[in-house]
């Protein structure tokens, strides 16, 4: 399958984006210039919400059940160290990766480069304005990759929203060259069917292989065809990554996957795929199904083992690994990230983690159901918060312990050594933003490295953290020199 881009659109798109990213790596450095938001990438709007549920909000703080308007709360083995307010980039902050001393962070505006050297004290290198929702991001050597997933009307830095009715509008993979943290530039742009909602790197030595997934087709969308059973790979040379292209679109789901249920989402695509290439599986979490693949020849990826959850799961959304590759975490981000289903009414079943062993019978790997995990602190009505992406603290022995984001439910520090009796052991969070209304915020990703956690907060901006705790005390000699989450390191 060859690129969807048009070699006009895309030269005309790259001139422009290159021209924008000099005059932003000279304007949006260490926050000194204000961004203009793109208003077709923003956030929901607050949600008005019934007196009822206003009150519960309001009775819950009264009671202490709940922490009070931004008031922090956490257990008492988590030491919040830092946090920075968001700076130029004012949209919705979303993924994170790592390479050195730098954290890289998504915003649904551009990005953000931090120098987190010294991570009581984070500092700004650069900001670049380049708005898409989404804008995913991952790292590898002096490239950058942006998933955007909003129909643009071309493929620059200064586009604008487009419907995706139209076909010359555009959305997909950008690449940035980063040898220059104060000045990334602009180097590649590739589109993908459906856009990328988000990516996943299985890197080589020579060649970055990206698997791309979306979803939501329709007939009506010249570019985004159903039934979109599969996801976009493209292939970028490291020597040459203006000429990244797709080079394949495996159909994942041949039966056509889950037909989905009031509820219960159709599979029409994935939305988030974690890739382990030294045990050469990825885990897909996939709208209404969990898959696990077989990516020995990352160009032709093939599912060797696919589960759905027809009771609970409402939306497959992202997948963990285990240390050893024996288990996988599925979430399911059941509202989309903007209800509230931390609550007694939803329960503990619904939004939650799904844990799954990973056994082998004969010459076949089949992923079994194990148990399910949630929060254990129930949230305002006020607040959105469901499961959503995490990392696992490399802790020495056989024990898995994980950090994850639940949005307003904060960040959760969890233990599923015993994949049948998963617990709590650590927790950081904050209040509502609101106690009349429901306004989306909270932990887009929490994520370990190198000794801390950071937390990309919607609203509010960088989080850093640390766990004092025995039983992840060993987590803090390991050091990586560089980390996608959805790439899994192996720290065996």
């Amino acid at each position: 399958m060859t690129s969807l881009h048009r070699s006009r659109t895309r030269r005309r798109g790259l001139a422009a984006a290159a021209a924008l990213i000099g005059l932003v790596g000279s304007l949006l450095t260490a926050g000194t210039a204000a961004a203009v938001p793109d208003p077709g990438d923003g956030p929901n709007a607050p949600k008005k919400l019934s007196s009822s549920e206003r009150s519960q909000a309001q009775e819950a703080i009264e009671r202490g059940d709940v922490p009070g308007v931004d008031e922090i709360d956490k257990s008492d083995n988590i030491e919040h160290v830092a946090h920075l307010d968001k700076g130029a980039l004012q949209g919705t902050n979303s993924d994170i990766a790592f390479q050195g001393r730098y954290a890289f962070a998504g915003n649904y505006d551009g990005f953000v480069i931090y120098d987190i050297a010294d991570p009581k004290s984070p500092e700004v290198v650069s900001e670049v304005l380049c708005p898409g929702s989404q804008n995913d991001v991952s790292v590898s050597g002096d490239l950058l990759f942006l998933s955007t997933d909003s129909s643009r009307s071309d493929d620059s830095c200064n586009s604008t929203t487009q419907p995706a009715t139209e076909k010359d509008s555009w959305e997909g993979m950008k690449v940035f060259d980063i040898s220059d943290k104060r000045n990334p530039e602009y180097v590649a742009a590739v589109e993908t069917a459906c856009g990328s909602h988000t990516h996943t790197l299985v890197p080589e030595r020579k060649n970055v292989y990206i698997y791309v997934s979306s979803y939501s087709p329709s007939a009506t969308f010249p570019d985004c065809q159903p039934p979109h059973d599969g996801i976009s790979i493209v292939k970028v040379p490291r020597s040459a990554p203006e000429r990244s292209e797709v080079i394949d679109f495996p159909v994942l789901f041949p039966d056509g996957g889950n037909p989905g249920s009031p509820g219960k989402s159709a599979t029409t695509g994935c939305h988030d795929i974690t890739a382990f290439p030294k045990l050469d599986l990825a885990a897909g979490a996939c709208m209404g199904d969990g898959i696990l693949m077989d990516i020995s020849d990352p160009e032709a990826p093939e599912v060797i083992d696919q589960v759905s959850d027809y009771e609970n799961f409402a939306f497959w959304h992202s997948a963990t690994f285990s240390k050893d590759g024996e288990k996988v975490v599925f979430t399911d981000e059941l509202g989309g990230g903007g209800a509230a289903t931390c609550n007694e009414e939803i329960g503990p079943k619904q939004g939650a983690n799904g844990i799954y062993d990973l056994k082998q019978r004969g010459d076949k790997s089949e992923l079994i159901f194990r148990s399910y995990y949630k929060i254990p602190r129930h949230q305002a009505d006020t607040e959105n918060c469901v499961a959503h992406n995490g990392s696992l603290v490399p802790v020495a022995g056989g024990r898995d312990i994980m950090v994850q984001a639940w949005y307003q439910g904060g960040v959760s520090v969890w233990d599923f050594t015993d994949s049948r009796n998963p617990k709590e052991i650590g927790y950081f969070e904050r209040g509502p933003l609101s106690d009349t209304s429901l306004v989306t915020g909270g932990s887009w990703s929490a994520y370990y490295y190198n000794g801390y956690v950071y937390s990309n907060d919607i609203a509010k901006g960088l989080d850093v953290l640390k766990i004092n705790d025995r039983r992840t005390d060993s987590a803090g000699s390991v050091r990586l020199p560089e980390l996608n989450t959805q790439t899994q390191p192996d720290y065996r």
